[in-house]
């Protein structure tokens, strides 16, 4: 009697999955150790810049913003010389070409000098965000790993743990674990989503803003008062003018994008020049911005908008200002970005795209007198991030994870697709690409 024989490929399939299940939970483990170290090294990254450095120039003399970005510009370009070996500025942008290239280096050399420069940029007044070196950290800490650990990963997307890195990187800086993963995922495309890696994004953004929020606190980074909580209810007609939003967030964008462009082509300037105009730029448009904000016209008694990432400007926008102050600021924001981007400093524009939104949202909201400004600059932060970085889906993730809004994202859907439409093809950033 013949007794029935199990089929080969069975039993080769059964081994597939088995081997491809032990896989998956290695790469899961590292994911979650790829976010803890990224979570702990952004942690104190943002106490040495924003809790420590930049706080105190706030709260120094106003003429210290005179002074210190210049000088921070100066400091940077000397790391990057020295310590980097003449490596760029770039941060966010290095993830993304290393992301697209296989072969493209990621060296421990570049990454110091570059989080050195960025310390010394940022902590100084320089007006870019702390969420680009906390990125371009966080995938270099994961591709490094990836590269040391490759028996687990045979079969396996190089690009794993560089991804899970920079989700916990922005995951943690931000205190928002699902914009992290969204952002890492979608910004190295302008028109779709790196799905393949997004268990590993999940589990070390969870684990990097785990770690962050241990050693500081899960408040969120933009915090809205039960009264403006009740306030924040949308009505109909704001769908409108978040149609409006999204159009002005658009144009915006779209001249920033332009404006970004030439910075970056400035840097490569003989590096005195590049000090000079960069650092003389920055430290005028200090002197107009503290003039401009004063009541008596006295720089004294001015507000120091045009330095630091932007996060007290949304908290200044929460008042009640004049539309030509406004149209006046958000110049001043954009050229300040670009001017220190132009002189070589090293951060990330995430957090100017969002400044830059909430002005042209709480200008929108001005122009159409709606009762709730505050909904309106949180729709301009969606629309306008969105526009810039071409990522609408993290661009409305992250507007809910740091305001503890989620009741507004309709209207930021209307925002922020409109946004997205009208901006074509144009990007921040020229190392996105449409499609593999």
């Amino acid at each position: 009697m013949l007794k029935p024989q199990r089929p080969l490929t069975l039993d080769i399939r059964t081994e597939e999955l088995r081997v491809l299940a032990h896989r998956s939970r290695e790469v899961v483990v590292l994911a979650a150790i790829t976010g803890a170290v990224t979570g702990l090294f952004v942690r104190l990254f943002d106490y040495i810049v924003a809790e420590r450095s930049f706080e105190t120039l706030l709260e120094s003399d106003w003429k210290w913003g005179l002074i210190a970005p210049p000088a921070g510009l100066a400091v940077a370009a000397l790391l990057l010389h020295t310590i980097g070996g003449g490596t760029n500025a770039g941060t966010s942008d290095e993830y993304i070409r290393a992301f697209h290239d296989a072969d493209y280096p990621i060296r421990w050399r570049a990454l110091v000098a570059r989080i050195m420069a960025a310390v010394a940029t940022l902590g100084t007044g320089g007006a870019m965000g702390l969420e680009g070196p906390s990125m371009y950290s966080g995938s270099a800490f994961g591709a490094l790993l990836q590269r040391r650990l490759p028996a687990p990963f045979r079969g396996t997307d190089y690009r794993t743990l560089m991804v899970a890195g920079a989700a916990a990187g922005v995951a943690a800086i931000f205190k928002a674990p699902a914009t992290g993963a969204i952002f890492a995922l979608e910004v190295p495309y302008r028109d779709q989503i790196a799905r393949k890696m997004l268990l590993p994004a999940l589990v070390a953004s969870a684990s990097g803003y785990l770690t962050f929020v241990a050693l500081s606190s899960t408040r969120p980074i933009f915090l809205i008062t039960e009264v403006e909580r009740t306030a924040s209810l949308f009505q109909y007609t704001d769908l409108l003018g978040a149609v409006l939003i999204g159009l002005g967030c658009a144009v915006g964008a779209r001249l920033f994008a332009k404006l970004i462009r030439r910075a970056k082509a400035f840097t490569v300037k003989p590096v005195l020049i590049r000090l000079a105009i960069a650092g003389t730029l920055v430290s005028t448009l200090h002197f107009i911005t503290r003039v401009v904000t004063s009541d008596s016209w006295n720089p004294a008694n001015g507000e120091s908008l045009s330095i630091g990432s932007g996060y007290h400007v949304i908290g200044w926008l929460f008042e009640e200002h004049a539309l030509w102050l406004l149209a006046i600021i958000f110049v001043i924001r954009m050229c300040s970005t670009a001017a220190t981007l132009a002189g070589g400093g090293v951060g990330g524009v995430f957090v100017p795209l969002v400044v830059g939104g909430a002005i042209v949202g709480r200008g929108v909201g001005e122009a159409f007198n709606t009762a709730d400004p505050q909904l309106y600059t949180l729709l301009g932060m969606a629309a306008f991030l969105g526009a810039g970085y071409r990522v609408p889906l993290a661009a409305i993730m992250f507007v809910a994870e740091t305001t503890g809004q989620p009741g507004f994202i309709v209207p930021a859907l209307f925002a922020t697709v409109t946004a997205d439409l009208v901006m074509g093809p144009v990007s921040i950033t020229a190392y996105q690409r449409t499609s593999d």
